[in-house]
């Protein structure tokens, strides 16, 4: 599913509130980062990770490659922070 511009910028504005839930460290993008991001998404739809300096994944490859490996639409990513969207199956909260 491809995100429009409209559908962007009110999940951009719904992630200003949220927390940063994960980070993206030295080992870059794991197995088992992808599966806990997963199931973040899975529990929550919108969420928050960011990039450690010492990461040598920059903020938006890393990006691209956990909405690849978990199914999900990138949001945006601001400096070293991304925001990730992905409809939840039995969890929805956010309605686009």
């Amino acid at each position: 599913m491809s995100l429009t511009s409209k559908e962007r910028a009110y999940l951009r504005s719904l992630a200003v509130n949220e927390p940063t839930i994960m980070q993206v460290g030295k080992d870059g993008i794991t197995e088992n980062l992808v599966k806990t991001v997963s199931d973040a998404l899975e529990a929550r739809e919108l969420i928050k990770l960011s990039v450690l300096e010492n990461s040598e994944e920059s903020p938006r490859s890393a990006a691209e490659a956990l909405a690849d490996a978990t199914g999900a639409d990138v949001v945006c990513t601001i400096g070293r922070k991304m925001v990730l969207y992905r409809e939840s199956e039995t969890h929805k909260k956010i309605e686009l």
